[in-house]
């Protein structure tokens, strides 16, 4: 059966203090004298204390009730911390002079916890010294960025018993933790009023029996989760059958607890703020530390500082902005008005030419095609940009706005900007080809057919190819700001090139999906005039080859596992149908020359 909670408290209060008193054990417990007179003489008549110390039956069943080890979760890339993040994980940060998860760390080991488990993904290495320096154990979850934590959970599933789990950017200002605990419970704080946080509803004796993302008045989720062997046994089994289930990939482990809440005993762990910290912003951290920025070392920030001439105390309102392919941003504030930093992803250095990019953006500023664009480091890559508020991207509907994207296009071919970069849509789906057949062929029907086209087409179109201009190479309505005032900034230059400039309106057409009456339209707003016949041929030949290769890209990505959506069929669309008219139209043209 085990103690009653009670009971629990009142042994392990004697076995940390021997010979305390009921009033001792009154103030070191949440028990009221009366509940701790009640419980000492319960455990008294079952042969557990004895002249207030614990038998050694008192010792037996309190064994039970010991923590076997703890696990930190380290292994996230806690976007929601950019930029900070971008250069170290969350938990490595220094806070009010100590690491977050080496404080947390040493507060397991005060409470005699010394089997410490650390999750690690992101950066993964920047927290290898924890286990010289702190004898911990280190576990590495090699799928933190294409699942959530139930993957860092997966990693120590059988080690999980009587167990901790702890996440590394918490902040206790008092240790939570100790060396027995009776039954599974999630710390908790209480919100007056509506609260984003995850609320829980409590049955009888604290017994968590639903939880909700959202509510008021209510005992929130926040802080270390302990798991007891019940539990853990429990979660175990729950885990490994629901770990390969699509759905399961993007579940916190909490998902996976609340979908079977029912099946498990889990109480409350109560607690008075501000004891538990969980810091969600940058802006949230510096209120708790006031000094944290000014004792970051972050290139980031110097960066922000060398640019812009602000101190680090002038940057505030620092949050994410959705990532794209290869980068990652923030926006940030100064007192001279806001901004975004951009941080050159992963392997980047590899697919973007950054000079290129660079002498692409100060044409495209000088030529006031992009006057977001501030300052970029031609070798790292990073670049800041002015941030505009309530913009909206381009819609090619709109008249006016497709005039003005066309006029602008226009602009950038005829500058005289030459880059070490070249772009082909025909080399680039060429390319993409050749790895998936690589990776085992091609088993689409009418690809071949599209290919051979292409192949034909592509020695028409170089043919008739003037001299390579500088083109953005993503021209299409995403990468137009649209201000509030109705200006239009084009961004995103990474791909920008010395291309046929015809490229940029097959990647338009394309990609806004035009009818070929809008195709006419946009290239009579291009050109000032109707296009000719032979630069109608020439523009709608850049389309079916546009179509051609991102539909092939488009392939390579499913078959290397991503899911790139109704995109693909846009892209076959386009390419079937205007490889086909253009190479029709190329050969009349040809056969009239005969």
């Amino acid at each position: 059966m085990g103690l009653t909670q009670n009971q629990f408290k009142i042994v392990y209060g004697l076995w940390k203090t021997p010979g305390a008193t009921q009033r001792d054990l009154a103030e070191t417990t949440d028990l009221g004298l009366a509940t701790v007179n009640s419980a000492y003489k319960e455990c008294v008549k079952a042969d557990l204390i004895e002249e207030g110390r614990l038998t050694a039956k008192g010792m037996s069943e309190l064994a039970p009730y010991a923590v076997d080890n703890a696990v930190i979760l380290a292994a996230g890339l806690s976007s929601r911390f950019a930029p900070i993040s971008y250069e170290r994980p969350k938990g490595l940060l220094k806070v009010r002079g100590e690491v977050l998860i080496e404080r947390q760390i040493r507060q397991l080991k005060a409470a005699g916890i010394n089997n410490i488990v650390v999750v690690v993904g992101y950066k993964k290495e920047s927290f290898f010294y924890l286990e010289d320096d702190f004898d911990v154990k280190i576990v590495i979850n090699n799928e933190y960025a294409e699942r959530n934590n139930n993957s860092s959970l997966m990693r120590v599933r059988e080690i999980l018993g009587n167990t901790y789990i702890c996440s590394s950017d918490n902040y206790f200002e008092e240790n939570p933790f100790e060396s027995h605990v009776w039954k599974a419970y999630y710390a908790a704080e209480y919100a007056d009023g509506p609260t984003k946080e995850w609320c829980m509803t409590l049955g009888s004796h604290g017994r968590i029996k639903k939880v909700t993302v959202g509510g008021e008045n209510s005992w929130y989720m926040i802080g270390q989760v302990y798991f007891d062997r019940a539990f853990s046994e429990r979660f175990r089994a729950i885990l490994e059958a629901e770990y390969d289930l699509p759905q399961t990939r993007d579940k916190l482990w909490e998902n996976l607890y609340i979908e079977h809440i029912k099946e498990f005993d889990m109480r409350v762990r109560k607690y008075d703020p501000p004891i538990i910290h969980e810091f969600d912003s940058l802006d949230e951290l510096r209120g708790f530390d006031p000094m944290f920025l000014e004792n970051l070392d972050s290139e980031i920030f110097d960066n922000i500082v060398a640019v812009l001439g602000c101190t680090k105390s002038e940057i505030r309102h620092v949050y994410p902005l959705k990532q794209g392919l290869t980068n990652l941003s923030c926006h940030f504030a100064t007192d001279a008005g806001e901004f975004v930093y951009r941080h050159p992803g992963v392997g980047t250095e590899l697919l973007v030419n950054r000079e290129a990019e660079c002498e692409a953006l100060q044409t495209a500023k000088a030529l006031g095609l992009d006057d977001t664009f501030i300052y970029e480091d031609p070798h790292r890559g990073w670049k800041i940009s002015r941030f505009i508020p309530n913009s909206t991207n381009l819609d090619v509907r709109d008249d006016a706005q497709m005039k003005t994207a066309m006029e602008m296009a226009r602009k950038l071919h005829e500058c005289k900007t030459v880059v070490k970069r070249s772009f082909s849509f025909y080399e680039e789906g060429c390319g993409y080809k050749e790895k998936l057949q690589q990776l085992g062929g091609i088993d689409v029907a009418d690809y071949a057919t599209m290919a051979d086209r292409a192949e034909r087409l592509n020695a028409f179109l170089t043919a008739d190819a003037g001299e390579p201009v500088l083109c953005h190479n993503d021209y299409f309505g995403l990468n137009f700001l649209v201000d509030e005032n109705g200006g239009i900034n084009l961004i995103d230059w990474e791909y920008a090139g010395m291309s046929d400039y015809t490229n940029d309106f097959g990647t338009f057409s394309v990609c806004e999906q035009l009818s070929e009456e809008e195709m006419r339209k946009a290239l009579t707003y291009y050109f000032g005039r109707p296009p000719t016949e032979a630069e109608w041929r020439h523009n709608l030949g850049q389309v079916g080859m546009a179509g051609w290769c991102w539909y092939t890209w488009s392939l390579l990505k499913e078959t290397e596992g991503d899911n790139v959506g109704e995109w693909a069929y846009i892209y076959y669309r386009y390419g079937k149908k205007y490889l086909k008219k253009a190479l029709k139209l190329y050969e009349a043209a040809q056969g009239e020359k005969d």
